[in-house]
């Protein structure tokens, strides 16, 4: 398949899976739209990172930091709370097949691969939260910067 069309077909599928979501949670509709776009910038900046093979947590961590940041960005633009666009847009980022198995070895005896994979969802929750964490502190460094009183004045 050629390359355009499985970055047409992320891209599509991560806004629509993020909209759908942020119409069961109850979004603003004037917000559907950025909430879409947030997923989908997140999701594309995880799938080329993992294209590119630069690991897992490197992927969430990064798509996470897109989410947030677009986040911020969209929520100064509608005048809204962040976390009507973070939320919605953490939904392609969520490891909910490696959880589903961890259960599922869980409960068919496999320890051993059980406890991998809830350490692997663990981790790529961690760097979820990291991505959030540095989004969030570089929205306080640049409001601080343009905040900040000028010199001599």
């Amino acid at each position: 398949m050629p390359y355009w069309i499985q970055l047409l077909v992320q891209i599509s599928f991560s806004y629509l899976s993020t909209v759908a979501f942020a119409i069961i949670i109850n979004v603003p509709h004037r917000a559907l739209n950025l909430a879409g776009w947030a997923g989908a910038i997140g999701w594309l900046v995880y799938w080329l990172l993992m294209a590119a093979h630069s690991g897992r947590m490197l992927a969430n961590l990064l798509g996470a930091l897109a989410i947030g940041v677009c986040g911020m960005l969209f929520a100064r633009r509608k005048k809204m709370p962040v976390i009507i666009f973070n939320i919605p847009g953490l939904v392609p980022l969520v490891p909910g097949a490696t959880a589903y198995q961890a259960v599922r070895a869980l409960v068919l005896g496999q320890i051993d691969q059980a406890i991998s994979l809830t350490i692997r969802v663990a981790m790529v929750a961690g760097a979820i939260a990291v991505g959030f964490m540095l989004a969030q502190l570089l929205a306080e460094v640049s409001y601080r910067k343009t905040a900040a009183p000028k010199p001599g004045k």
